[in-house]
Order: structure tokens, then C-alpha cells, then sequence
């Protein structure tokens, strides 16, 4: 894969304007299609085409041009080679293949690379991490991806230690903790970006009480460079570390929740631009998530989800616009950036497109910042538009202001977009990516929550949407009353998630052509091909190939695995092979969806390549059946009283259930369904660390023996109901995996 040389939309997309403006809360999703602009004549690859980047080339446009696979042959592509990851935990990284090596990340950090042609190992990397040190860590163990650049991998571990490794070797060559001595809950699951003679790399953890910040380390030696906070910190602590972030302070209420950190982590979303030297960063939500439990007195609290341009030389910015002022919806910045150059008023300007969480697709001037195009993809109603004159979204307390009220909002916490890649295809013009069209329920209680540390500070409660209808008649009558007064309710009835693949006109947002996807989490990253085609995986496991201009499915394989990661394509002595790693995980992970392939399969961590010409695909074994309920011992928490076991339920959802879902076939363990010998060593594996080899970390400082013997007692009390239930239902012959009620994903 290189990067597209001359990257210009067609003439069918010249000259036309952008988007967007003001309008009433409304659906404003394209459901029109529109014609897509003729293809024009691919460019013809060389006969071995090297992956230096994720996104194929420094652009971030998983796009390729390759042509050996294409629509008129793509219908023999079939399996190549395999390679186990030894995981069952999520795969988000897109590989990286130079001189016929395949490289890519894995859960935590770890690295393999791969004889590209026949998948054989040449060497791997574990970066050994300490689960109990690091048990703060939100949404599974991913990693997204490797930087390679003159003879050095360079990978962040989950930890927050940066590593370059040797390409030939994999040896360690130099590592740095990026880690910034706060004691806060910040780790890594982003990739990291080489800019120039300085590899950069951010850190996650805003759920729970970080500050964010972006680090840069030489190339050759891994000596720190410079660091960026991207929030400020207490004022009544001294001078900012620079001068943007003196001017940023003044976005913040002086007495904000400092105690939690601010958030704006930059999880992913790190682009180099060589064109202009410049680094874009997309930072992250707010902590915690409602601005008047952050922020009292209100502000746009820079620089919280945002695009920041960076000066890769000493970190200073050089602009920065802000997606969602004053976030309070989880509404993050952290969508991977494409840069390109696209005619707009009969103008080549350099642009980024990005389509963050928050529900638009954004069209910036790489050079100033300066907003050309906002154009929403879905239904939203946390603003009404984008005012263009400002560059400001025209907000809309009356719907999405859940300080007062519970609030359904579009879109939902999980976003219209996430981490998922979008691919800009050159030929096409058009912009290929997963869009959700989905509201939550958001909540708060009017009191301030005590600062925990490493603990999930959010201060909010969410529903999904789809969970809505089964989670409302579990919460207070109250509440209940409430929601069902929204004028979004029925909405939520009527139609409680649509994820789609779209091919978008990035310049009216407009849907060229849509192709469903199984359910709300089932979404995947995207890379297109001068060959006319779009490939993307799904959750139920099947790897698709799509035609570019009609969205027509040309080629579906049955892997067995589901596929959230974006795949690559590489071509070596005429043979073009497409790659992506596929397992199921990240935002989410434990609750396994039923058309999950995870749902019946084991889910196996694997990278798969396939090629022309080649065969069937080996799938995972199946599940064994699922049997009820054991009976929890006789006696044990029986006379648990009311209040003890709803202390447990509070303290389980708030601490226990972002891993322990408690669904059937939960990838972590169903607490419910725990075996006589795991009750007797309860505590020991909850407040000692029992388990921790098994990545089951110890919670005694954060956890007394009362709070233990709470939530034992709540899935104590679970457990009964479960086995109860389930053994009514197969005297009846009903399928024990039935859908019960949704889980509650309370923070």
C-alpha cells in the first residue's frame, strides 16, 4: 500500500459547497442516495508494495493502490494463512507489513511479526504487564497498532511504557514510562506516530481520573522531548506548563473537580502531517462526564474534545478546534484523522476529515484550523447545527442538558463514530466508514460524588438504547415517569439502533450507498482499494468485500472470529494478499452480542490473510451448551436483608460489571453462575488477588471486607434468580441464552 500520489476528488464532486447551518432537532441522517461519481483509472502498483503506516500511508486514508484484487476476480479470494494471538481479549490493530514482514500488535502491547507470505514467526515481543498495577484500565486490553520507521517498532503497552524493538529482531532497543508519577489510573491503547526524529504517544484513562497529555521521545534513544496537557491543571497550584494552557484555564470554572483530573485523553487519534510538520491530536471526553459537576460555572474547558495541532519540534500548538465545547456525553475526539485535499468553492485545500463521536463529519483546514464543511451523519439532539459563521455547535440544553433530568441523547456514548478507521478512496471521492445511529439514557444524581482514586469518577449513569426498554421498568417509578415524558421516548421504541458501512460525500455528508450491519456493536474499520473495492469485517465474523461505487456485496467469508479491526493489503512477487487481525472486544467487550460469532465460538485472537485463489477458512470450535445456573451453597447470604444486597448492586455496577457484564457468554466470568468452590475463596480472589496470574487484579485498598461481603451477597441473590429462572425454562424447553434483561451500565 502506498500513499495516493495526486489525491483530488472526481469532477462529478468539484466545486460544490458545504453543509451544515442551524436547523431545529431533527433527524438529520441522509437517507437519500445519491449517484456516485465515476471511478477513475487505478494506478498501477508495484510488484512489491511495502505497509509503512496503519492507514497505508502518512495520509491515514486506508486506501490502496492495488488492483490485483478487484471486482472482476475478487469472488476466488479465500484463505491464506493464519496465526493464533493466544488471546481471547479484543483486536484492533491494523498491521504493518515492510520487506515481507507482517507486523502487528496485540492485547497489552504485544507485537508479533509474521513471514507475510506464509505466516511463519520471526520473532515476538511480550511486554509483560503487571495486571494488578494496571487494573484500571476501560474497555479490554486493546492495543491499535504499531509505528515502524528506519528499523524501529515502536508499540505502547498497556502500562504506559513506550518500547522501540528492533525490526529484524524484535529486541528491545530503548523504552520510556510514559507514565507522569501522578498515581492516577492512566494507561495505553493507542498506537503511537513517528513525526520526524519524534515518536508520540498519548494515554487513556478519562473514565477514571486522569489528566490527559501527549509525550514525544527521540527516535534513537527514547530521551523525552516535550510533553502537552491537553486540560489545564488547579490554578492555586502554580503557573500551566505553557502559555495555551493559561489561556485554556480561563475555559474552567477555578473551582472545577481538579481532584479528578479533567480528562481529554488522547487514547488514539495521533497524525503526523509531513506536509506542513505538523502533529494533530484528538483528545478525549471530560471527567467527570456532566459540565456542571466538572465545571460549575460552565465554560468550554479547552481542551477537551478537540483537535490540536501541534508542533512536533517543541509541542507548542499552533491551532486547535473544539468538536464539542463543553462535553458532557462522552462525546470524545479520538476518531482516526484523514488528511487529503479536496475542491471546495473551486479551491484545492488541504483538509482533515474526521467524524468524531459526537454525530458530524468535519472538514478542516489542515493549514489554520478553520472549519470548511460540518454535515451530520446521524440523528442528534444535542445541538441543532453548526453555527458556520463561529464554527460553534448551536447547543441544546432543553434535550441533552441531563443535569436536570434523566435526558435521552443523540447520538449515544458510544458515538456515531469511534476508533473504528474511515478509508478515503481517491477514485471515488467518497468516504467509507461504520456510522451508529443510537441515543442513551443519561443520568446524574444532584449530589457530588467523593473523588476515588483509580476509580471509574465519571459521576453518570447511561443506558443504551436498545437496553432502554428492558433496563426502564428495573428503575425508580419516578425516573421512569420521566423518561417516558421525553419526546425522544418513543423514538427509542420505535427504533432503537440502525449501524451501517456508508460511502459518505465528504462534502455534504450525503449517503452515497449503505450496507447493514448485524446490530449496534456491530461495527468495524474500513480500507478501500484503487481495485474498486471495500473490505471490512463484522462481529458475526464474516469478512466482506463491497464494490466502491454501488455498495454491492461481492465476496463474504466466514472466519468464524468477529472482525472489528481495519485491514491492510500488501503485494509481494505479484501476489496481492489482504491481512486484519479479528477478535472480538474493546468498548463493551464482556457483554458478547448473540450474532456475535464470540456468542457461539471460541473467541480465539487470531490474524488472518487471505489471497486469490485460496481456500475455506478454519473457524474456532463451537461453544458447549449452556447449562443453568449452579446452585449457589445452601445457606450463604440467605438472609441477606434488602439494603445489603442493594449496596452490592451499587458497589458491583459502579466497579465490576465494564468487565463482568454478567451476560451469557460473557467473555470475563458470569458472576452469576460462580461454582461452589468460588464462593469459599470469594474474598481471597476479590481483596487479595487470588487470581491475579489470570487477570483478575486485587481491589482490598479500594474494597473493606463489608463492601466484599455487599456484592457477594447481591450475586449471591443474582445467582438464585438466575438458576431459578433457568431451570422453569428448560422444563418448558426454552433456550436458557433467551435474551434476559439488558444490563445496566451505570457509572
Amino acid at each position: 500500500m502506498k500513499k495516493a500520489s495526486g489525491v483530488f476528488l472526481v469532477a462529478a464532486l468539484l466545486l460544490q459547497a458545504c453543509g451544515g447551518g442551524e436547523s431545529e432537532p431533527q433527524d438529520l441522517a441522509p437517507e437519500a442516495q445519491v449517484s456516485a461519481p465515476e471511478m477513475q483509472e487505478a494506478p498501477q502498483a508495484d510488484a512489491v508494495s511495502d505497509v509503512s503506516h496503519r492507514g497505508g500511508g502518512s495520509d491515514g486514508a486506508y486506501y490502496a493502490e492495488l488492483d490485483s484484487i478487484n471486482r472482476s476476480n475478487v469472488s476466488s479470494l479465500g484463505f491464506a494463512w493464519e496465526y493464533p494471538l493466544y488471546t481471547n481479549r479484543g483486536q484492533e490493530a491494523t498491521p504493518v507489513e515492510i520487506d515481507g514482514v507482517l507486523v502487528t500488535s496485540s492485547t497489552g502491547g504485544r507485537v508479533v511479526a509474521l513471514d507475510a507470505v506464509t505466516g511463519e514467526e520471526v520473532w515476538r515481543f511480550d511486554p509483560e504487564i503487571d495486571m494488578q498495577a494496571n487494573r484500571v484500565i476501560c474497555c479490554d486490553m486493546v492495543n491499535r497498532g504499531v509505528a515502524v520507521q528506519d528499523g524501529r517498532v515502536f508499540v505502547g503497552a498497556l502500562d504506559g511504557v513506550l518500547y522501540a524493538l528492533d525490526f529484524s529482531s524484535g529486541k528491545v532497543l530503548w523504552k520510556a514510562d510514559t507514565d507522569d508519577g501522578s498515581g492516577r489510573g492512566l494507561g495505553s491503547t493507542g498506537a503511537p506516530e513517528v513525526a520526524g526524529d519524534v515518536v508520540i504517544i498519548g494515554n487513556s484513562g478519562a473514565e477514571y481520573d486522569v489528566r490527559g497529555f501527549v509525550t514525544a521521545y527521540d527516535v534513537k534513544t527514547g530521551e523525552r522531548r516535550w510533553r502537552f496537557y491537553t486540560v489545564p491543571h488547579d490554578p492555586k497550584a502554580g503557573p500551566q506548563e505553557n502559555p495555551e494552557l493559561e489561556d485554556a484555564v480561563k475555559t474552567w470554572d477555578p473551582e472545577s473537580r481538579w481532584d479528578i483530573g479533567g480528562g481529554g485523553t488522547v487514547w488514539d487519534a495521533i497524525q503526523y502531517d509531513p506536509e506542513f510538520n505538523v502533529v494533530y491530536i484528538g483528545t478525549g471526553n471530560g471527567g467527570p462526564y456532566h459540565r456542571a459537576k466538572r465545571s460549575p460555572a460552565g465554560g468550554d474547558n479547552l481542551f477537551l474534545s478537540s483537535i490540536v495541532a501541534l508542533d512536533p519540534k517543541t509541542g507548542r500548538v499552533k491551532w486547535h478546534y473544539q468538536e464539542t465545547p463543553g462535553d458532557s456525553w462522552d462525546y470524545t475526539a479520538t476518531a482516526p484523522m484523514t488528511l487529503t485535499q479536496l475542491n471546495i468553492d473551486g479551491e484545492d485545500a488541504p483538509v482533515i476529515l474526521h467524524a468524531p463521536k459526537n454525530g458530524f463529519l468535519y472538514v478542516l483546514d489542515r493549514r489554520d484550523g478553520k472549519l470548511l464543511c460540518a454535515n451530520s451523519l446521524v440523528f442528534q439532539n444535542w445541538t441543532s447545527g453548526i453555527d458556520m459563521e463561529t464554527g460553534r455547535p448551536v447547543m441544546t440544553p432543553e434535550h441533552a442538558d441531563y443535569s436536570t433530568g434523566p435526558k435521552i441523547v443523540y447520538p449515544g456514548s458510544p458515538g456515531a463514530s469511534n476508533w473504528h478507521p474511515f478509508s478515503y478512496n481517491a477514485q471515488t471521492g467518497l468516504y467509507y466508514g461504520a456510522v451508529l445511529d443510537m441515543g442513551n439514557l443519561l443520568m446524574t444524581a444532584p449530589e457530588t460524588k467523593p473523588y476515588k482514586s483509580k476509580g471509574l469518577n465519571t459521576d453518570a449513569s447511561l443506558i443504551f438504547g436498545p437496553n432502554l426498554p428492558d433496563v426502564l421498568p428495573m428503575l425508580p417509578p419516578f425516573v421512569q415517569e420521566a423518561v417516558k415524558a421525553l419526546p425522544e421516548w418513543s423514538r427509542v421504541e420505535e427504533s432503537p439502533a440502525k449501524s451501517e458501512l456508508r460511502a459518505i460525500n465528504p462534502l455534504t455528508g450525503e449517503t452515497v450507498w449503505a450496507a447493514p450491519y448485524a446490530g449496534w456493536q456491530d461495527r468495524s474499520g474500513v480500507m478501500s482499494t484503487s481495485g474498486g473495492l471495500v473490505f471490512a469485517g463484522d462481529v458475526r465474523g464474516f469478512f466482506n468485500v463491497y464494490d466502491a461505487q454501488t455498495g454491492e456485496l461481492l465476496k463474504s467469508i466466514d472466519t468464524g472470529t468477529s472482525i472489528l479491526a481495519a485491514p491492510t493489503t500488501y503485494e509481494i512477487d505479484g501476489v496481492q494478499y489482504v491481512a486484519v487481525t479479528a477478535g472480538w472486544g474493546g468498548g463493551g467487550w464482556s457483554y458478547v452480542p448473540r450474532y456475535g460469532a464470540a456468542y457461539e465460538r471460541k473467541n480465539e485472537g487470531r490474524v488472518l490473510v487471505f489471497k486469490l485463489g485460496g481456500g475455506e477458512t478454519p473457524k474456532p470450535d463451537l461453544l458447549p451448551p449452556l447449562e443453568p445456573a449452579p446452585a449457589a451453597p445452601e445457606g450463604l447470604f440467605a438472609d441477606a436483608s434488602p439494603d445489603l444486597i442493594g449496596k452490592g448492586r451499587t458497589l458491583f455496577y459502579d466497579n465490576c460489571a465494564i468487565c463482568h457484564s454478567n451476560q451469557h457468554r460473557s467473555i470475563a466470568p458470569d458472576l452469576r453462575r460462580m461454582q461452589p468452590y468460588t464462593h469459599e475463596i470469594f474474598n481471597d480472589i476479590l481483596l487479595e488477588g487470588l487470581l491475579v496470574d489470570n487477570g483478575m487484579p486485587a481491589w482490598g485498598d479500594l474494597f473493606s471486607v463489608e463492601d466484599a461481603d455487599a456484592i457477594h451477597a447481591f450475586l449471591t441473590d443474582e445467582q438464585r434468580n438466575v438458576r431459578a429462572r433457568e431451570l422453569e425454562m428448560q422444563a418448558k424447553d426454552i433456550p436458557l441464552d433467551d435474551p434476559s434483561p439488558a444490563l445496566l451500565s451505570s457509572y
